[in-house]
Protein backbone atom coordinates (compact mmCIF):
# COMPACT_ATOMS: atom_id res chain seq x y z
CA UNK A 1 0.00 0.00 0.00
CA UNK A 2 2.19 3.18 -0.86
CA UNK A 3 1.28 6.04 1.58
CA UNK A 4 -0.13 9.44 0.71
CA UNK A 5 2.12 12.30 1.20
CA UNK A 6 1.24 15.53 3.54
CA UNK A 7 2.34 19.25 3.32
CA UNK A 8 6.45 19.90 3.12
CA UNK A 9 8.03 20.08 6.54
CA UNK A 10 11.23 21.62 8.13
CA UNK A 11 12.68 20.10 11.24
CA UNK A 12 10.00 17.53 11.54
CA UNK A 13 9.67 15.45 14.79
CA UNK A 14 9.14 12.43 12.71
CA UNK A 15 12.65 12.93 10.86
CA UNK A 16 15.70 12.29 13.38
CA UNK A 17 18.91 11.47 12.87
CA UNK A 18 22.34 10.58 14.70
CA UNK A 19 25.58 11.64 13.13
CA UNK A 20 29.30 12.02 14.60
CA UNK A 21 32.70 10.51 15.30
CA UNK A 22 31.97 9.37 18.54
CA UNK A 23 30.43 5.86 17.03
CA UNK A 24 30.30 4.39 21.02
CA UNK A 25 27.66 7.60 21.98
CA UNK A 26 25.98 7.48 18.86
CA UNK A 27 25.06 4.38 18.74
CA UNK A 28 23.88 4.31 22.02
CA UNK A 29 22.01 7.51 21.48
CA UNK A 30 20.26 6.14 18.29
CA UNK A 31 19.29 2.20 20.15
CA UNK A 32 17.78 4.24 22.85
CA UNK A 33 15.75 6.24 20.24
CA UNK A 34 14.28 2.94 18.79
CA UNK A 35 13.70 1.50 21.84
CA UNK A 36 11.00 4.35 22.90
CA UNK A 37 9.64 4.59 19.82
CA UNK A 38 8.85 0.94 19.21
CA UNK A 39 7.70 -2.04 21.76
CA UNK A 40 9.14 -5.42 21.62
CA UNK A 41 5.74 -6.65 21.29
CA UNK A 42 5.69 -3.96 17.94
CA UNK A 43 8.73 -5.00 16.43
CA UNK A 44 8.26 -7.19 14.18
CA UNK A 45 5.13 -4.77 12.31
CA UNK A 46 5.90 -1.78 13.12
CA UNK A 47 9.51 -1.25 12.29
CA UNK A 48 12.11 -1.58 9.13
CA UNK A 49 15.74 -1.78 10.38
CA UNK A 50 18.08 -1.17 7.19
CA UNK A 51 21.86 -1.54 7.52
CA UNK A 52 23.47 1.34 6.08
CA UNK A 53 26.69 -0.75 5.65
CA UNK A 54 27.58 -0.70 1.70
CA UNK A 55 31.01 -1.86 0.25
CA UNK A 56 30.12 -0.13 -2.93
CA UNK A 57 28.33 2.14 -5.14
CA UNK A 58 25.65 -0.74 -6.28
CA UNK A 59 25.08 -1.95 -2.92
CA UNK A 60 24.83 1.45 -1.50
CA UNK A 61 21.92 2.88 -4.08
CA UNK A 62 20.72 -0.43 -3.10
CA UNK A 63 20.44 0.41 0.58
CA UNK A 64 18.92 4.02 -0.68
CA UNK A 65 16.27 2.77 -2.27
CA UNK A 66 14.68 -0.07 -0.04
CA UNK A 67 15.04 3.35 2.43
CA UNK A 68 12.92 4.99 0.25
CA UNK A 69 10.92 2.08 -0.41
CA UNK A 70 9.93 1.82 2.99
CA UNK A 71 9.20 5.39 4.00
CA UNK A 72 6.23 5.12 1.41
CA UNK A 73 4.67 2.18 2.41
CA UNK A 74 2.53 2.32 5.52
CA UNK A 75 2.74 -0.56 8.02
CA UNK A 76 0.13 -3.73 7.06
CA UNK A 77 -2.09 -3.36 10.13
CA UNK A 78 -1.82 0.21 10.41
CA UNK A 79 -0.87 2.75 13.56
CA UNK A 80 2.75 3.66 13.77
CA UNK A 81 6.05 2.69 11.65
CA UNK A 82 9.36 3.17 12.39
CA UNK A 83 12.20 3.10 9.73
CA UNK A 84 15.63 3.21 11.19
CA UNK A 85 19.12 3.20 8.65
CA UNK A 86 21.27 1.94 10.79
CA UNK A 87 25.00 2.62 10.58
CA UNK A 88 24.78 4.62 7.87
CA UNK A 89 28.43 4.47 6.10
CA UNK A 90 26.61 5.42 2.30
CA UNK A 91 27.40 9.42 3.02
CA UNK A 92 30.96 8.97 3.98
CA UNK A 93 33.59 10.95 2.01
CA UNK A 94 34.43 7.71 0.61
CA UNK A 95 34.99 6.37 -2.99
CA UNK A 96 31.51 4.83 -2.79
CA UNK A 97 29.84 7.90 -1.17
CA UNK A 98 31.11 9.94 -3.96
CA UNK A 99 30.03 7.96 -6.50
CA UNK A 100 27.36 9.86 -8.99
CA UNK A 101 24.75 7.23 -8.41
CA UNK A 102 24.85 7.10 -4.68
CA UNK A 103 24.84 11.23 -5.21
CA UNK A 104 21.46 10.72 -7.15
CA UNK A 105 20.64 8.59 -5.01
CA UNK A 106 20.58 10.30 -1.90
CA UNK A 107 19.15 13.42 -3.19
CA UNK A 108 16.13 11.11 -4.17
CA UNK A 109 16.11 9.99 -0.27
CA UNK A 110 16.16 14.15 0.90
CA UNK A 111 13.54 15.04 -1.85
CA UNK A 112 11.45 12.24 -0.25
CA UNK A 113 12.17 13.62 3.27
CA UNK A 114 11.55 17.22 2.15
CA UNK A 115 8.09 16.16 0.38
CA UNK A 116 7.18 15.15 3.50
CA UNK A 117 6.05 11.69 5.68
CA UNK A 118 2.82 10.13 5.72
CA UNK A 119 1.46 10.66 9.87
CA UNK A 120 2.68 8.01 11.12
CA UNK A 121 5.82 6.92 10.05
CA UNK A 122 9.17 8.02 11.70
CA UNK A 123 12.28 7.96 10.00
CA UNK A 124 15.69 7.29 12.46
CA UNK A 125 19.18 7.55 10.54
CA UNK A 126 22.48 7.32 12.49
CA UNK A 127 25.47 7.47 10.35
CA UNK A 128 28.85 7.66 12.10
CA UNK A 129 30.61 8.26 8.64
CA UNK A 130 28.73 11.22 7.02
CA UNK A 131 30.46 14.18 5.17
CA UNK A 132 29.18 16.96 6.57
CA UNK A 133 30.15 19.14 3.64
CA UNK A 134 27.72 17.55 1.35
CA UNK A 135 24.09 18.60 0.51
CA UNK A 136 22.78 16.23 2.07
CA UNK A 137 23.83 16.37 5.35
CA UNK A 138 22.97 20.11 5.01
CA UNK A 139 19.12 19.58 3.83
CA UNK A 140 18.69 16.51 6.46
CA UNK A 141 20.18 19.16 9.07
CA UNK A 142 16.91 21.42 8.10
CA UNK A 143 14.86 18.62 7.67
CA UNK A 144 15.67 16.41 10.99
CA UNK A 145 16.33 17.00 14.57
CA UNK A 146 19.66 16.27 14.39
CA UNK A 147 21.96 15.10 17.34
CA UNK A 148 25.60 15.40 16.86
CA UNK A 149 28.48 12.97 19.14
CA UNK A 150 31.80 14.68 17.28
CA UNK A 151 34.71 13.24 19.44
CA UNK A 152 37.30 16.80 20.07
CA UNK A 153 39.66 17.30 17.64
CA UNK A 154 43.21 16.15 18.55
CA UNK A 155 45.23 18.14 16.10
CA UNK A 156 43.41 21.70 17.70
CA UNK A 157 44.67 22.93 21.01
CA UNK A 158 41.97 22.92 23.47
CA UNK A 159 40.55 19.18 22.96
CA UNK A 160 42.00 18.88 26.60
CA UNK A 161 39.58 20.74 27.92
CA UNK A 162 36.19 18.99 26.65
CA UNK A 163 37.50 15.70 28.08
CA UNK A 164 38.46 16.84 31.49
CA UNK A 165 34.85 18.67 31.93
CA UNK A 166 33.28 15.03 30.94
CA UNK A 167 36.15 12.73 33.33
CA UNK A 168 35.47 15.22 36.01
CA UNK A 169 31.34 14.80 35.85
CA UNK A 170 32.00 11.09 35.05
CA UNK A 171 34.52 10.70 38.27
CA UNK A 172 32.06 12.92 40.35
CA UNK A 173 29.30 10.54 39.67
CA UNK A 174 31.79 7.57 41.07
CA UNK A 175 32.77 9.57 43.95
CA UNK A 176 36.25 10.12 42.59
CA UNK A 177 38.28 13.01 42.88
CA UNK A 178 41.21 13.54 40.31
CA UNK A 179 44.61 15.69 41.52
CA UNK A 180 44.81 17.94 39.03
CA UNK A 181 48.04 16.07 37.37
CA UNK A 182 46.27 13.01 37.11
CA UNK A 183 43.62 14.33 35.15
CA UNK A 184 45.65 15.79 33.02
CA UNK A 185 47.62 12.61 32.18
CA UNK A 186 44.44 10.19 32.33
CA UNK A 187 43.15 12.55 29.08
CA UNK A 188 46.26 12.27 27.44
CA UNK A 189 46.84 8.51 27.74
CA UNK A 190 42.77 7.95 27.75
CA UNK A 191 42.26 10.59 24.54
CA UNK A 192 39.04 10.86 23.08
CA UNK A 193 36.88 7.64 23.16
CA UNK A 194 33.80 8.17 25.34
CA UNK A 195 33.33 4.48 26.17
CA UNK A 196 37.15 3.86 26.50
CA UNK A 197 37.16 6.84 29.04
CA UNK A 198 34.26 5.12 31.08
CA UNK A 199 36.23 1.58 31.29
CA UNK A 200 39.55 3.53 32.30
CA UNK A 201 37.11 4.88 35.02
CA UNK A 202 35.65 1.77 36.08
CA UNK A 203 38.81 0.12 36.36
CA UNK A 204 40.11 2.62 38.65
CA UNK A 205 37.10 3.24 40.98
CA UNK A 206 37.67 -0.85 41.45
CA UNK A 207 41.24 -0.30 42.68
CA UNK A 208 40.87 2.71 44.58
CA UNK A 209 40.09 1.95 48.73
CA UNK A 210 36.03 3.04 49.66
CA UNK A 211 38.18 5.07 52.08
CA UNK A 212 40.83 6.47 49.89
CA UNK A 213 39.02 8.23 46.62
CA UNK A 214 41.68 10.70 45.14
CA UNK A 215 42.78 9.73 42.20
CA UNK A 216 46.80 10.09 42.08
CA UNK A 217 49.19 10.05 38.63
CA UNK A 218 50.44 7.00 40.29
CA UNK A 219 47.09 5.50 39.86
CA UNK A 220 46.96 6.69 36.19
CA UNK A 221 50.11 5.40 34.80
CA UNK A 222 49.35 1.85 36.53
CA UNK A 223 45.58 1.17 35.58
CA UNK A 224 45.14 2.51 32.57
CA UNK A 225 45.76 1.57 29.30
CA UNK A 226 47.69 2.60 26.11
CA UNK A 227 44.70 2.88 24.16
CA UNK A 228 44.95 5.19 20.36
CA UNK A 229 45.26 8.27 22.09
CA UNK A 230 48.09 6.78 24.65
CA UNK A 231 49.98 5.43 21.62
CA UNK A 232 50.18 8.76 20.05
CA UNK A 233 50.67 10.52 23.49
CA UNK A 234 53.87 8.25 23.39
CA UNK A 235 55.12 8.91 20.19
CA UNK A 236 55.41 12.55 21.26
CA UNK A 237 57.57 11.15 24.51
CA UNK A 238 59.73 9.09 22.30
CA UNK A 239 60.48 12.42 20.47
CA UNK A 240 60.84 14.63 23.37
CA UNK A 241 63.14 11.92 24.91
CA UNK A 242 64.96 11.66 21.17
CA UNK A 243 64.54 7.75 21.47
CA UNK A 244 64.42 7.40 17.42
CA UNK A 245 63.82 3.44 17.61
CA UNK A 246 60.79 4.02 19.54
CA UNK A 247 59.65 6.66 17.55
CA UNK A 248 59.74 5.07 14.60
CA UNK A 249 58.45 1.87 15.46
CA UNK A 250 55.54 3.17 17.01
CA UNK A 251 55.39 5.56 13.80
CA UNK A 252 55.56 1.73 11.96
CA UNK A 253 52.65 1.07 14.46
CA UNK A 254 50.30 3.63 13.47
CA UNK A 255 50.33 3.24 9.92
CA UNK A 256 49.33 -0.26 10.43
CA UNK A 257 47.05 0.07 12.29
CA UNK A 258 45.55 2.19 9.82
CA UNK A 259 46.00 5.86 11.25
CA UNK A 260 46.39 8.70 8.58
CA UNK A 261 49.96 9.91 8.23
CA UNK A 262 48.77 13.40 8.58
CA UNK A 263 46.84 12.97 11.29
CA UNK A 264 49.86 11.34 13.13
CA UNK A 265 51.82 14.43 12.15
CA UNK A 266 49.28 17.09 13.86
CA UNK A 267 48.26 14.85 16.34
CA UNK A 268 51.81 14.11 17.67
CA UNK A 269 54.34 15.42 16.08
CA UNK A 270 53.63 19.42 15.66
CA UNK A 271 52.18 19.31 18.97
CA UNK A 272 55.18 18.04 20.64
CA UNK A 273 58.12 19.98 18.77
CA UNK A 274 55.46 23.25 19.52
CA UNK A 275 55.51 22.30 23.17
CA UNK A 276 59.50 21.74 23.32
CA UNK A 277 60.15 25.04 22.00
CA UNK A 278 57.81 27.07 23.51
CA UNK A 279 59.42 24.93 27.15
CA UNK A 280 62.73 25.72 25.70
CA UNK A 281 61.88 29.60 24.79
CA UNK A 282 60.53 30.36 28.15
CA UNK A 283 63.50 28.30 30.33
CA UNK A 284 66.13 30.55 27.99
CA UNK A 285 64.14 34.50 28.18
CA UNK A 286 62.50 33.83 31.29
CA UNK A 287 64.35 31.31 33.29
CA UNK A 288 61.19 29.11 34.22
CA UNK A 289 62.30 25.46 34.34
CA UNK A 290 60.38 22.24 35.79
CA UNK A 291 61.92 21.25 38.66
CA UNK A 292 59.17 18.52 39.03
CA UNK A 293 57.09 21.12 41.25
CA UNK A 294 53.79 21.69 38.58
CA UNK A 295 52.41 24.16 41.05
CA UNK A 296 55.66 26.23 40.83
CA UNK A 297 55.62 25.95 37.16
CA UNK A 298 52.43 27.62 37.04
CA UNK A 299 52.74 29.85 39.04
CA UNK A 300 55.90 31.32 37.31
CA UNK A 301 53.97 31.21 33.98
CA UNK A 302 51.21 33.54 35.75
CA UNK A 303 53.23 36.10 37.19
CA UNK A 304 54.90 36.69 33.11
CA UNK A 305 53.17 40.00 31.69
CA UNK A 306 50.56 39.48 28.71
CA UNK A 307 52.51 40.10 26.54
CA UNK A 308 55.05 37.57 27.19
CA UNK A 309 52.49 34.35 26.87
CA UNK A 310 49.82 35.85 24.27
CA UNK A 311 51.34 32.94 22.27
CA UNK A 312 50.40 30.23 24.23
CA UNK A 313 48.31 27.89 24.15
CA UNK A 314 44.87 28.28 25.80
CA UNK A 315 42.23 26.48 27.67
CA UNK A 316 38.38 26.84 26.27
CA UNK A 317 38.17 29.08 29.54
CA UNK A 318 41.04 31.22 28.45
CA UNK A 319 43.56 30.14 30.48
CA UNK A 320 46.82 29.17 29.90
CA UNK A 321 47.43 25.54 29.27
CA UNK A 322 50.28 24.65 31.38
CA UNK A 323 50.32 20.73 31.93
CA UNK A 324 51.47 19.70 28.59
CA UNK A 325 54.17 22.90 28.54
CA UNK A 326 55.05 21.61 31.94
CA UNK A 327 55.53 17.85 30.52
CA UNK A 328 57.49 18.90 28.06
CA UNK A 329 60.21 21.63 30.13
CA UNK A 330 61.83 18.41 31.52
CA UNK A 331 62.87 16.96 28.19
CA UNK A 332 63.40 20.41 26.17
CA UNK A 333 66.82 20.15 27.63
CA UNK A 334 67.42 17.91 24.71
CA UNK A 335 67.45 19.93 22.05
CA UNK A 336 68.43 23.46 21.06
CA UNK A 337 66.46 26.50 20.16
CA UNK A 338 67.91 26.74 16.97
CA UNK A 339 67.06 23.33 16.47
CA UNK A 340 63.43 23.42 17.92
CA UNK A 341 62.75 26.53 15.69
CA UNK A 342 64.40 24.12 12.46
CA UNK A 343 61.97 21.40 13.57
CA UNK A 344 58.89 23.53 13.03
CA UNK A 345 60.06 24.41 9.70
CA UNK A 346 60.42 21.25 9.01
CA UNK A 347 56.81 19.69 10.09
CA UNK A 348 55.86 22.67 7.50
CA UNK A 349 57.78 21.01 5.02
CA UNK A 350 56.63 17.44 6.01
CA UNK A 351 52.72 18.61 5.83
CA UNK A 352 53.35 19.89 2.25
CA UNK A 353 54.78 16.97 1.01
CA UNK A 354 52.12 15.07 2.39
CA UNK A 355 49.51 16.42 0.66
CA UNK A 356 51.02 17.95 -2.06
CA UNK A 357 53.41 14.87 -3.15
CA UNK A 358 53.53 11.29 -4.36
CA UNK A 359 56.27 10.22 -1.67
CA UNK A 360 55.39 7.76 0.34
CA UNK A 361 53.86 8.76 3.61
CA UNK A 362 55.90 6.16 5.88
CA UNK A 363 58.84 7.63 4.79
CA UNK A 364 58.11 11.58 4.81
CA UNK A 365 57.26 10.68 8.42
CA UNK A 366 60.30 8.92 9.17
CA UNK A 367 62.78 11.53 7.68
CA UNK A 368 61.28 13.93 9.72
CA UNK A 369 61.80 12.55 12.81
CA UNK A 370 65.32 11.26 11.98
CA UNK A 371 65.84 15.09 11.06
CA UNK A 372 64.35 16.24 14.38
CA UNK A 373 66.32 13.59 16.57
CA UNK A 374 70.00 14.40 14.65
CA UNK A 375 69.37 18.04 15.55
CA UNK A 376 72.01 19.90 13.95
CA UNK A 377 73.93 16.41 13.04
Amino acid sequence: MVAKKKAPKKASSNILAFVGTDEARLKEAALNCFGKLVSPEEADFGAEVIDGVAENAEAAVKVISQTIGALQTLPFFGGEKVVWLKGATIFADSQTGKALSVLDASESLTNVLEEGLSDGITFILSAPSIDKRRSFYKKISKLAKVEIFDRPDMSRDGWQDQIKMHVRNLAKDRGLFFEDEALELFVMLAGTDFAQIGNELEKIDLFLSNEDRTITTEHVSEQVALTRAGVVFELGNNIAKKNLSGALRIIDHLLYQGENAIGILLAAVVPTVRRLLIAKDLAKHHGIRGSGNYRSYEASLSRLPASETAHLPRKKDGGLSVYPIFLASSESKNFSLDDLRQGLADCLQANRALVTSALDHRIVLERLVIRLLAGSK
